[in-house]
């Protein structure tokens, strides 16, 4: 099977983001003609949050005014519905820094467990309210990937990865990525945003077809 390669850009506190997941999940599966390797990038929809994280009800209201709030829940509600993720904004009390996630996700890269905790990850924020940013939260995502969370709680006190992690948001940037999901596809096509399942298979199938 011609293998293709799918570089994704976001951020796990990025509800587009994981829709943007399922959709390219389904795309994937009507599409079983090729060898897909998908790899998650970093973004930060906001690297000053502390490390400790802020309290979303604060956080959201002073980003996009109390008024807006549930409008925008709302609309990301009815958007869920449709790609079967089952939004409970609700139960999020934390906003999160992203930055040790996005650690937890690079060393999963090559494990074969990537995908599976990005997915976890989403759905344990989103669906479930629970920390992210927390690395008890991250390292029990780790072991139930079945990965080493043994080491990995080593790499976290040890500050490993962090300017990599780092370099890489500024590498996308550098690219003119300023809003995610951002999907490349084989080095070569450019998708951003939530697209329909329709629109990321058309561009499965050029650019599949043209690494044949």
């Amino acid at each position: 099977m011609t293998k293709l390669e799918i570089d994704v850009v976001s951020d796990v506190v990025c509800p587009w983001c994981f829709l943007g997941k399922r959709k390219l999940d389904a795309a994937m599966k009507q599409v079983p003609n090729f060898d897909y390797e998908v790899r998650w990038r970093p973004f930060q929809l906001d690297p000053t949050i502390p490390p400790e994280g802020k309290s979303r009800h604060e956080y959201m209201s002073a980003k996009f005014g109390p008024e807006k709030i549930a409008a925008i829940h709302a609309r990301l509600e009815e958007a869920g519905r449709e790609d079967g993720v089952p939004f409970a904004f609700d139960k999020i009390t934390i906003s999160p820094n992203t930055l040790d996630a996005h650690r937890l996700i690079r060393w999963a890269q090559g494990s074969g467990k990537q995908s599976w905790i990005v997915d976890r990850l989403f759905s344990l924020y989103f669906c479930e309210g629970a920390d992210i940013g927390d690395r008890a939260v991250l390292l029990k995502v780790a072991e139930d990937a079945g990965l080493d969370a043994e080491l990995f709680a080593r790499l976290y006190a040890e500050g490993v990865d962090i300017g990599p992690v780092r370099e890489e948001i500024s590498t996308a940037a550098r690219m003119g990525v300023s809003g995610v999901p951002f999907f490349i596809f084989n080095g070569k096509y450019a998708v951003s945003g939530a697209q329909p399942v329709e629109a990321l298979v058309g561009v499965i199938w050029k650019a599949g077809s043209e690494a044949e």
